[in-house]
């Protein structure tokens, strides 16, 4: 079963709260949410291997230390609010290759509706951090696992900043081999699909469009 891990380091917790805050503007709000993916990248990116180089220091001394080993990284956020935390990754992994998912929730039945796609052309070959600010349903970011599944992509996880349970077992249900990490749980969605307590709509607060 995927694993849901939960990001308590305290700069994330901090800035997550004034990200929540209603009277945070969008300009504050979209340097917090790099900022927050930033730190975020560096926590997930920890399992990435390593091999042993040898290189030859400013001193002239040679030594073995250590490089990772060759890992091909793709970042693919979800259309619109997900291409908030891309530079935040790219801080961090400024070589991955970034694709493109587009999709958007039906007002009326909350379903996901895909409606562009863009990937890395050998995506199948690379760890893939899936990024968007919110799990809320679950049903965007299922869709979007599915998109990268048929390209033919296994090792895929997805980043989030807030989620909820709902959400959550949603997604482990669908795809319980894609691990989920996350900054904070909340507590639930209410009946427009919006989470509680949540920060409101992250691509209309990211975007200046409400």
């Amino acid at each position: 079963m995927s694993n849901v891990i939960v990001f308590d380091h305290p700069l994330i917790q901090h800035k997550l709260s004034i990200l929540r805050d209603k009277e945070t503007t969008s300009k504050e709000f979209r340097e917090l949410v790099t900022e927050i993916s930033t730190l975020m990248a560096y926590e997930v990116t920890r399992d990435l291997e390593l091999e042993d180089v040898e290189i030859t220091t400013a001193m002239g001394e040679t030594i073995t230390t250590k490089k990772i080993s060759g890992k091909k990284l793709g970042i693919i956020p979800i259309l619109r609010a997900g291409l908030g935390m891309v530079d935040g990754f790219l801080n961090i992994v400024p070589n991955a290759k970034v694709g493109h998912i587009g999709l958007y929730r039906d007002p009326e039945t909350l379903e996901p509706v895909e409606y562009y796609s863009k990937l890395p052309k050998d995506v199948k070959d690379r760890t893939l951090y899936l990024i968007d600010p919110m799990l809320a349903t679950g049903g965007s970011l299922i869709a979007a696992i599915d998109v990268l599944k048929k390209a033919g992509c296994k090792n895929i996880k997805s980043v989030n900043i807030i989620a909820v349970p709902e959400g959550i077992e949603k997604v482990k249900a669908a795809h319980p081999d894609v691990d989920i990490y996350v900054a904070a749980v909340d507590d639930h969605l209410n009946d427009h699909a919006y989470i509680i307590p949540g920060l409101g709509d992250a691509g209309d607060r990211l975007f200046g469009t409400k």
